[in-house]
């Protein structure tokens, strides 16, 4: 199983968490990464394997339900 290096950083560049999470997917390992603490809007995740860069991701809560949703960040646009 793959073991996902992470952190966890608050908008104001605060480090809320860090570590590692093995799991059989990406999905599973942000998951994981979720149970272990309260993501709030404009939190940044960066998420990855060793030998490649990692993913960065920014938080969106849903106004409707309260949902996060995990967009993806530094995109170029097309």
């Amino acid at each position: 199983m793959p073991r996902f290096e992470f952190s966890l950083s608050a908008q104001d560049d605060t480090l809320r968490l860090a570590g590692a999470v093995t799991s059989p997917s990406f999905a599973r390992a942000i998951a994981a990464i979720a149970d272990q603490t309260t993501v709030e809007e404009g939190d940044r995740l960066e998420i990855g394997v060793t030998g490649f860069p990692p993913a960065r991701f920014e938080s969106v809560v849903s106004v409707s339900d309260g949902s996060v949703a995990w967009l993806p960040q530094g995109r170029l646009a097309a």
